[in-house]
């Protein structure tokens, strides 16, 4: 496995950051910075130097962007041309789109043995995001997933359920080094296991840029099946590896966030960071700066 730079103050800086998220988003706009960084333990200017290391905007401008209504404003300025960026290849500034995406087919064998003969790893990890589950097969992940909202017990039989007949062995420590690469702006293998249809909607997903936003029906013309808005949601929902195939800047055409697989509390911090990080010009990727992730997605 590719090895990590993060540190174990790293890893303490994501967990305030995480928890710093959860108060903003719970406590609304009367939150002070004074009171925040108490709740951390931390100095207000000590505070406010990590909070903006990290998400590259202050804590309080952090919070304007959780309480304005930011979807339907990234709907009107920011909206991704999935038309162009197809014709361009991947574009954009944010560590996902660098990456030209390498296919690896599946035969319909291997497709019905289901992951036989194969080893899943998995994990509970912190993210800035709040917990995540991870699965990682020796390729790469092949599962990332917010737990918050629908619990760890749910989260685990989706991901395991990708690859039902294969043996799933709890190994945390083997993917520690994707899992902090994928949260810090490190490089992240993955392997990734869906339909064709399934396929070109995460291909389309992964040409958004961070801090835009596209739609259900924009996705739909950009595969070339423009009536199939529903099965894109669908596939949008299906995807295995939440933030890295970043299915987050999918919102309604009417410019509400819709659902979330893994809740809306997180997609609602997710679009605010990546929205907060690239008006600020200091990209997608965490304190280490953009970076790309190398991926293997196999079609069935």
């Amino acid at each position: 496995m590719d090895g990590s730079t993060e540190t174990a103050e790293d890893r303490y800086h994501y967990r305030v950051v995480a928890r710093a998220i959860r108060l903003i988003e719970e406590a609304g706009p009367d939150l002070t910075l004074d009171r925040l960084a108490g709740q951390m333990g931390m100095s207000a200017p000590h505070f406010q130097r990590l909070f903006s290391a990290w998400a590259g905007v202050s804590p309080k401008r952090f919070q304007q962007y959780l309480t304005l209504d930011l979807s339907r404003r990234l709907l009107a300025e920011r909206r991704s041309l999935l038309d162009t960026a197809l014709e361009a290849g991947l574009s954009g500034s944010g560590r996902l789109h660098d990456l030209f995406l390498r296919w690896e087919a599946m035969t319909p064998g291997d497709f019905a043995k289901g992951g036989a003969g194969l080893t899943i790893r998995w994990g509970s990890f912190g993210s800035p995001f709040g917990p995540v589950l991870a699965m990682g097969t020796a390729r790469g992940l092949c599962g990332l997933a917010f737990t918050d909202a629908v619990g760890e017990a749910a989260a685990f039989a989706d991901l395991a359920g990708r690859w039902p007949a294969a043996t799933l062995s709890e190994d945390p420590e083997a993917l520690r080094p994707w899992v902090e690469a994928a949260f810090a702006g490190g490089r992240t293998p993955v392997q990734a296991v869906g339909g064709p249809f399934q396929i070109k909607v995460w291909e389309a997903l992964l040409r958004v840029p961070a801090g835009e936003v596209t739609t259900y029906g924009d996705i739909a013309a950009a595969i070339g099946n423009p009536g199939a808005v529903r099965a894109v949601g669908t596939a949008v929902g299906r995807n295995p590896l939440a933030f890295l195939i970043p299915c987050h800047r999918v919102i309604a055409g009417s410019g509400a966030l819709a659902g979330y697989h893994w809740g809306l509390p997180v997609k609602r911090a997710l679009l605010a960071w990546e929205t907060a990080r690239a008006e600020a010009g200091t990209g997608a990727g965490g304190p280490a700066g953009p970076a790309s992730p190398t991926h293997a997605l196999a079609g069935m």
